[in-house]
């Protein structure tokens, strides 16, 4: 049953993603049509997450640096296919200083067009490549629907920038960071994720080619948690970022871009959450282990807290997040479900009973009710948790990869199966030609778009007829509904 009013799944996902994204304290709705406010808790959350990448982007020989959050509008202007991409979700600042701007700025709505500027300053010689570059910052685009974390008018996130002597050297690190995001997504967040390529209707605006990975929410629906962007010389001629080769000849450099947002949350929650809330990965969850004391009275509270306090400091030296809650107010129940809808991996249990028994109780949060509770000594007690919390983590990936494979369905059958996996929510996997026309009837028939080619093709070198037109089609896509 649903605990504190949680709409459940099964009745409206919708309102079971907003129920717990307020309940669980991750954010809540901004005066601001379209924006919101990130709590505390939702903020470490998406601390994790940004902890997890800037570590993956550094080990891979990536610098953070910071651009500015204003763009002079001539900049988009340069790049035809980017500004006619990013114009209906631009804010503009026309007056500054109570005066009118002699040039409106653009409020930062992705940033190739400033760090393309920068580059063109910063390289001179081949020497000077590869430059690789990530900015952890906010953006703006003005959506017109909106979602806590999944789409919002201003949000935070991370986008890399990189300039290359080469194409196959800008491929080389567009895929590598494809992967850095799979590997992420996989390992940290629990999420399984499929990388793939988007369809030339579904790429970044002025780039070459995009890849993505996908992840499929307890809905069904996909979300696309990361991308990845060849962005050839598009943006190297519109700002002449050049090089000197070892010729001495002068070349465009090859540049990409790619990046990860605050959406990373809001799919860690549709992954994972079920009716009593959030149910958090071990190595993202602000606190990996929640402490629930037990006494009756001040005369049992005493021993049970000194014990609780013992614990707790071995678990912290461990390395292990710990929250201690020592609410006086709240009785045992409430506070185990209100961690529950909080999604702590494990809950920690300490009675007068625990502490003559020198033990302590496990329960796991991926495991409800009787199964997922233990009693354990507290002799070694910080290898049983980490062991638990490295079984929770497991068994998170194992359960969304279960029911993510179960609802992908491979169609060669005909179009009509294929609208029909769709509509049950589900993914189709299916020969596509590519052509802008077919994925116009898809969104038309199925409200759907293609999600992406899996890098992983189930018949590589093969060819079959688009299950749209009919036309020979060289590789299967994913085509799925989608937020």
């Amino acid at each position: 049953m649903a605990q504190q009013g949680v709409t459940p799944q099964s009745e409206d996902f919708s309102r079971w993603y907003t129920d717990v994204v307020q309940k669980a304290d991750l954010a809540d709705y901004s005066p601001v049509r379209g924006c919101m406010i990130i709590k505390p808790y939702g903020y470490e959350l998406w601390e994790g997450v940004k902890g997890g990448l800037d570590r993956r982007f550094k080990a891979t020989g990536h610098q953070n640096a910071y651009f500015p959050l204003f763009i002079p509008e001539s900049f988009l202007k340069k790049e035809a296919e980017h500004v006619e991409g990013f114009s209906p979700e631009l804010a503009v600042v026309t007056i500054g200083g109570g005066k009118v701007l002699e040039e409106p700025l653009i409020v930062r709505p992705t940033s190739e067009t400033i760090i393309g500027w920068a580059f063109q300053k910063w390289i001179q010689s081949y020497r000077d490549l590869p430059l690789l570059i990530n900015q952890w910052a906010n953006v703006v685009r003005w959506e017109l629907r909106t979602r806590l974390f999944l789409r919002t008018m201003e949000f935070l996130w991370q986008e890399g920038h990189t300039a290359h002597a080469t194409h196959e050297d800008a491929l080389a690190e567009t895929m590598r960071m494809l992967g850095v995001y799979a590997d992420f997504a996989i390992n940290d967040a629990a999420i399984p994720v499929i990388q793939g390529r988007k369809s030339s209707q579904e790429r970044f605006a002025g780039a070459l080619s995009s890849f993505s990975i996908e992840a499929m929410m307890r809905d069904g629906k996909a979300l696309q948690a990361g991308t990845s962007h060849d962005l050839g010389q598009n943006f190297a001629k519109a700002f002449e970022i050049q090089f000197t080769d070892e010729s001495n000849g002068l070349q465009h450099c090859w540049t990409t871009s790619w990046g990860l947002s605050t959406r990373m949350v809001g799919a860690i929650v549709m992954t994972h959450g079920d009716d009593q809330g959030l149910r958090l990965p071990p190595k993202l969850a602000p606190f990996q282990v929640v402490i629930v004391p037990i006494f009756r009275d001040e005369a049992t509270r005493a021993a049970v807290m000194a014990t609780v306090e013992r614990i707790a400091a071995l678990l912290v030296e461990g390395g292990i997040r710990v929250k201690v809650d020592d609410r006086d107010n709240l009785s045992p129940g409430f506070k185990y479900n209100d961690w529950e809808m909080r999604g702590v991996p494990l809950r920690m249990e300490i009675g007068p009973k625990d502490v003559a028994n020198h033990g302590v109780a496990l329960a796991r949060r991926d495991i409800p009710g009787k199964e997922g509770k233990r009693f354990v000594s507290q002799d070694g007690l910080v290898s049983a948790v980490r062991e638990t919390l490295d079984a929770i983590q497991a068994n998170l990936l194992a359960q969304a990869t279960q029911f993510r494979d179960s609802r992908l369905h491979k169609v060669t059958s005909g179009y009509a199966d294929f609208i029909d996996v769709i509509q049950r929510g589900e993914w189709a996997l299916a020969w596509f030609c590519g052509g802008k026309a077919c994925e116009e009837r898809v969104k038309d028939d199925a409200q759907a778009v293609s999600r992406n080619f899996p890098l992983d093709q189930p018949h590589p070198g093969e060819h079959g007829p688009c299950v749209i037109c009919g036309t020979e089609a060289q590789e299967m896509a994913y085509f799925a509904k989608a937020y």
